[in-house]
């Protein structure tokens, strides 16, 4: 060492000085940051897709949901007022949020399609359906007896 605090060692240069105490020569000097700022990245990307398959899943829960009530407000009407059937179901799916894009009664069965248009990021607009059937079920079995 010298006598001079201020003076480099010998085997030192100021720019490896000024690079940091390690005597790496500064190139990593920064490093944690990036890799700090990656893993944030990689986080909120897999957070961003969580929450997206999760509103998707929430949506097509909701046009299942719909079409399963509009069916069955449908096939309820079947029968009594077969002309009302199908007006009541698009109530019934408008007052869920979805939109009855088909309803046809046979008989007693009533079957229904809705739709739901939701937006995704970084995909764009896509469209869920859902149908469902609903009518009497006509069960004829026979009676039992119990010792």
């Amino acid at each position: 060492m010298t006598d001079n605090p201020h003076q480099f060692p010998p085997n030192r240069t100021p720019s490896d000085h000024s690079a940091g105490a390690n005597g790496r020569g500064g190139r990593d000097q920064g490093s944690a940051t990036i890799w700090g700022v990656a893993l944030m990245a990689l986080l909120m990307s897999v957070a961003m897709t969580l929450a997206a398959v999760g509103s998707v899943r929430v949506a097509r829960h909701r046009v299942y949901a719909a079409a399963d009530l509009s069916a069955l407000e449908a096939a309820r009407l079947a029968l009594a007022a077969p002309d009302q059937a199908c007006t009541r179901a698009e109530k019934v799916a408008t007052a869920n949020a979805v939109r009855l894009t088909r309803c046809t009664i046979t008989d007693e069965t009533a079957d229904v399609w809705t739709s739901l248009e939701i937006t995704l990021p970084g995909i764009g607009k896509r469209t869920l359906t859902g149908r469902a059937r609903a009518g009497p079920s006509w069960i004829t079995a026979e009676p039992t007896t119990h010792p």
